[in-house]
């Protein structure tokens, strides 16, 4: 194994967890940053030890560069990503992997035609958290999964988030900013799903910014945001999620899988760690279990890891390019069937992600 050379484009909030990404993944090395804002990616360059801050153009000319890290915002998702794969490098998007599905389409197309990898976040389900309740159903804990029911409900990010307006525009919204996370899990623990339906509304066609700089700004509200949506899975489960970006308060978990034989409640998705408890007729009283596996802090880009030490090693790698194109046809698939009225029938699958092994670290 060798380490792999990796370039980040984008570098604003998120890029300094991948940033730190090799102090966790020995099989890492960033070597250079790139971004619009030149004196950003310098900035980022310079605080984490990067050799080089360059330009996208820069970056995509450098034999070095093997893999391209895409934290661009999600508008620019594909348009990055494709490229990336036209210089010869593979590529990792921060989701959703595309806004279109026909642009991820092309991205998945042209990765066969030129042999290069597509990665993918979420890879928070790589994390002790979700990996230790994999772990669980398939070792029986909860019998034959049967149900699911996935709730991710607040109200809004216009009080927090300083360039909020996104948020509230096609290719975002409740389901397209938090569903990746939830169905992500669910995919990985069931499986892929088969068909789905769902309604969905615009609560409010504005939206107010509380938070600075823009304090006061108005948001047109051009995606829905709640959406309430039920999933066949291929293996037999029936599952129930609901975003929504309209709820002030509430109570309901996160994640639950129930089975025949018991109910195992998951970690909040959006996190690589626990608690993980479970209920089943073997012990009928509520549980907390202790992680199987590591990677329980904030541990982004341990999918880059896995890829890399994937491509080396010709396996597949687990958050992929189809796991993640999957996931958005299902977004776009609830939000089709509430304004079609109808079920809508999935036409791609993927396979279910293998588990990471107990204790598993890659080698540089």
């Amino acid at each position: 194994m060798k380490q792999a050379t990796i370039g980040i484009i984008g570098t604003g909030n998120i890029s300094s967890i991948y940033l730190e990404a090799p102090q966790k993944f020995p099989n890492l090395t960033i070597g250079a940053v790139a971004d619009i804002d030149l004196a950003r990616a310098q900035a980022q360059a310079t605080k984490y030890g990067v050799a080089k801050a360059c330009t996208v153009a820069d970056l995509l000319a450098d034999p070095a560069i093997e893999l391209v890290i895409n934290l661009t915002v999600p508008a620019a998702h594909a348009p990055v990503a494709l490229q990336v794969l036209e210089a010869g490098k593979h590529v990792y998007n921060e989701k959703p992997l595309a806004i279109e599905r026909e642009d991820a389409q092309r991205m998945l197309a042209l990765a066969a035609e030129k042999g290069l990898r597509i990665g993918c976040a979420p890879d928070t389900f790589l994390g002790g958290g979700l990996q230790t309740c994999i772990k669980l159903i398939e070792e029986g804990a909860i019998g034959t999964p049967v149900g699911a029911t996935a709730f991710m409900m607040y109200s809004g990010p216009e009080s927090w988030h300083p360039n909020p307006d996104f948020f509230y525009q096609r290719g975002a919204g409740p389901m397209f900013d938090m569903g990746p996370y939830y169905l992500t899990a669910l995919i990985a623990a069931l499986g892929p799903v088969r068909r789905v339906t769902a309604s969905a509304r615009i609560t409010r066609a504005e939206r107010m910014i509380t938070s600075q700089p823009q304090h006061g700004t108005m948001i047109n509200v051009t995606t829905p945001t709640f959406i309430s949506g039920v999933m066949d899975f291929a293996s037999g489960p029936v599952g129930t999620i609901i975003t929504s970006f309209d709820i002030h308060h509430g109570g309901l978990p996160n994640l639950q899988i129930y089975g025949t034989e018991g109910t195992l409640m998951l970690p909040d998705p959006n996190t690589f760690g626990g608690p993980v408890r479970l209920w089943n007729t073997a012990t009928p009283e509520v549980r907390e279990i202790e992680l199987s596996h590591e990677y329980s802090d904030n541990s982004r880009g341990i999918g880059v890891a896995d890829m890399v030490e994937a491509i080396q090693t010709g396996r597949p790698h687990r958050a992929s390019g189809e796991l993640a194109y999957h996931v958005l046809d299902l977004m776009h698939a609830f939000h089709d069937a509430s304004r079609e009225d109808r079920h809508v029938t999935m036409q791609w699958s993927c396979a279910r992600p293998a588990a990471l092994p107990s204790g598993w670290v890659p080698e540089a």
